[in-house]
């Protein structure tokens, strides 16, 4: 095989233990997966955009590399930028990553804008033979972002995913707006909310943690979220803990309504 004859046309990364949820929506777009790479599905069709892929690999080649040197020149005759996705192979991964700069990407501190830097990924399919992608659709090494942790103010760590969830997004409650945080017990969500110095009525039929219960510009409901009429907010945010159907039907509710300038929700699905 030469470096012209790519063996797929795209190839979608998925978030750990979710390759099957990936795998069912390809097939559902008609997608075919001639390969996985471990949590990297390689397809022979163009790529096209997909809610459980947490990176997109839209230009990817497949390159002969018969010596460290001959990978790295591979990649350098491309571009300087590269994220590796490293599954097996590791020593020699290592030595062609050691021919690079290292990719710097800090840890991110809440709000704060994606990277913008151009951005490729590669992997070793085999010892002599690379997939490499000078262009993907996350700005994150493996498409995940990483976040400066406050261990001490929060009462949980979910509140990571708001802060993920605003940063793909691009956008975030500014000061003086108002939000409603759904299924918000033990407070992570509301705490983030209160940091960025929006108002925020948490509502849940579990109590919040007390401390996030006594911050100031917090109202507690101790009632269902599924119980509640749309009111007019800035922000509707769900963390609520069903099934998907019925999460799914509360969101539409809300829209339908028009109360909320925009809603985020994240699937927090029964066992």
């Amino acid at each position: 095989m030469t470096d012209e004859a790519p063996v797929c046309r795209a190839a979608y990364l998925a978030a750990e233990g979710f390759e099957r949820p990936l795998q069912a929506e390809l097939t559902r777009l008609g997608i075919g997966v001639s390969i996985w790479h471990d949590r990297l599905a390689l397809s022979p069709d163009p790529p096209v955009p997909v809610a459980w892929a947490l990176d997109i690999w839209t230009d990817p080649r497949e390159i002969v590399v018969a010596s460290v040197k001959a990978g790295a020149n591979s990649l350098r005759a491309m571009q300087c930028n590269w994220s590796a996705y490293p599954v097996a192979h590791f020593r020699r991964w290592a030595l062609i990553q050691d021919q690079f700069p290292p990719v710097k990407a800090p840890a991110l501190v809440f709000p704060s804008v994606a990277p913008t830097a151009h951005l490729g990924a590669w992997t070793l399919l085999a010892p002599d033979r690379m997939l490499a992608s000078p262009t993907k659709t996350s700005p994150f090494v493996n498409g995940e972002p990483r976040f400066v942790e406050d261990r001490a103010g929060p009462p949980s760590r979910a509140y990571l995913k708001l802060s993920e969830a605003c940063t793909r997004m691009g956008a975030w409650p500014r000061p003086g707006e108002t939000c409603l945080d759904l299924g918000a017990s033990p407070g992570g969500w509301t705490w983030a909310l209160v940091q960025l110095g929006a108002t925020v009525v948490a509502v849940d039929k579990a109590p919040l943690d007390s401390a996030v219960g006594a911050m100031p510009h917090v109202t507690e409901r101790r009632q269902s979220a599924f119980s509640l009429a749309p009111e007019p907010v800035d922000w509707l945010f769900s963390d609520v803990i069903a099934y998907p159907d019925r999460v799914l039907g509360l969101m539409r509710r809300w829209a339908e309504a028009g109360a909320a300038k925009r809603i985020m929700g994240w699937q927090t699905s029964l066992p």
